[in-house]
């Protein structure tokens, strides 16, 4: 199989990375917090808490980043990795759909 290896305990590794707060840098982290970032409401409760003399830590704004975006998470096995982006390009082309697939917003 030619796929890359990551480390981190797998998927349930790298979740438990972005739920911690931790992940602020990592692709899925860093574009759950740029859109965070931009919406306006989020940066006043983050602004009150900082003018209210409660100023939370990045890692603390990471985690808040991840409750705003309300994400939910699926996954299925495939055999090879062909197999793997098959799945994920039919998936991607469902309409309707705000996707946080890095393929997908490049690809639109």
């Amino acid at each position: 199989m030619g796929a890359r290896s990551r480390t981190g305990g797998g998927l349930r590794g790298r979740l438990r990375r972005y739920t911690s707060g931790k992940a602020l840098a990592s692709g899925l982290g860093e574009g759950i917090f740029d859109r965070a970032l931009a919406d306006r409401e989020w940066l006043r409760e983050r602004l009150a808490e900082v003018e209210s003399g409660r100023p939370m830590r990045a890692v603390q704004w990471g985690k808040a980043s991840l409750v705003w975006a309300d994400l939910h998470v699926c996954w299925a096995l495939t055999e090879d990795r062909e197999e793997a982006l098959a799945l994920e390009k039919r998936v991607l082309a469902v309409q309707g759909i705000g996707w946080w697939n890095r393929a997908h917003r490049a690809g639109h």
